[in-house]
């Protein structure tokens, strides 16, 4: 899989980033809630990040 940074709040790479994959797809790398009361598949996870950084990827038309 190849994978390009969209948009970050930081640049040292340990932030909420969002990233276009080569298969059409976005990977968010963000905080891992624990109090979000959801029940999710075992192959699942949710990740928490700034509602700017959708925002900003949109407004900047990255995908």
């Amino acid at each position: 899989m190849r994978v390009t940074k969209l948009v970050s709040n930081c640049e040292n790479g340990d932030c909420p980033t969002l990233y276009l994959t080569d298969r059409g797809t976005v990977l968010v790398q963000g905080e891992t809630p624990a109090d979000h009361g959801l029940t999710l598949p075992a192959h699942e996870t949710v990740v928490e990040i700034p509602a700017e950084l959708l925002r900003k990827v949109l407004r900047d038309q990255r995908i």
